[in-house]
C-alpha cells in the first residue's frame, strides 16, 4: 500500500487475509505512527509499516518482497506528486512484472491528468466502472451530496510489448 494515510483500505486488505505492508512518506512521521496504531487497535501484529517516499530510492524500497498488487486509495491529490508516484510503481513492476496498481482518482481539475505519465513510463490503465460494484451513482460509497461524483477506480499495469528497464538506468532518483 503505497501513501498509506489513515491505512483504512491496507487494514481492511490485512484484515481479510492479506500480507499487507503499509507505507507512506519516510519523512511524514506522524502519519507512520498513525498507521502502527490502526495496527495495534485491529490487532494486526503481521503488518509492516515503512517510509517510503515516491519517487527516492530507499533501502526499504529496494527490499521490498514480491509484491502482488499495491493498493493507492487518492494518492493522486497533488500534481506535483503524480510523476514521483508512477515512477515509484514503475520501479515496483520492473521487480513485480505481474504487479498490479489498483487506484482510485476523484477528478480535481479538468486539467490534471495522469495519461502523458502513463505513456512516458510504458504503463496503461483499465478504468473500472462504478457500476461492477452496484453502486448508485447518485449514493456513491453512501454519499447523498448533490454535484457530480468524479471518483474513478483504476488499473495501472506495465504496457505489454514494451521492453522492460535494467535497474542499473535508475540512479538515485527514479
Amino acid at each position: 500500500m503505497i501513501g498509506a494515510g489513515a491505512s483504512l483500505p491496507g487494514i481492511v486488505a490485512a484484515k481479510c487475509g492479506g500480507r499487507v505492508i503499509l507505507s507512506d512518506g519516510a519523512e511524514i512521521q506522524n502519519c507512520l505512527d498513525n498507521c502502527r496504531l490502526s495496527c495495534q487497535i485491529n490487532n494486526l501484529e503481521d503488518v509492516s509499516v515503512i517510509g517510503l517516499t515516491w519517487g527516492q530510492i530507499s533501502p526499504d524500497l529496494v527490499l521490498l518482497p514480491q509484491i502482488d498488487i499495491i493498493l493507492g486509495s487518492d494518492v493522486f491529490y497533488e500534481p506535483k506528486d503524480f510523476e514521483d508516484i508512477l515512477t515509484t510503481v514503475f520501479y515496483l513492476m520492473q521487480k513485480n512484472p505481474h504487479m498490479l496498481f489498483w487506484t482510485t482518482y476523484q477528478e480535481r481539475s479538468a486539467d490534471w491528468s495522469i495519461e502523458a505519465l502513463l505513456y512516458k513510463w510504458n504503463m496503461e490503465c483499465v478504468h473500472i466502472q462504478l457500476e461492477t460494484f452496484n453502486a448508485d451513482e447518485e449514493c456513491l460509497a453512501g454519499s447523498s451530496l448533490p454535484g457530480s461524483h468524479t471518483v474513478h477506480m483504476m488499473i495501472i499495469t506495465r504496457r505489454t510489448g514494451i521492453p522492460s528497464v535494467t535497474y542499473s538506468q535508475f540512479s538515485g532518483k527514479i
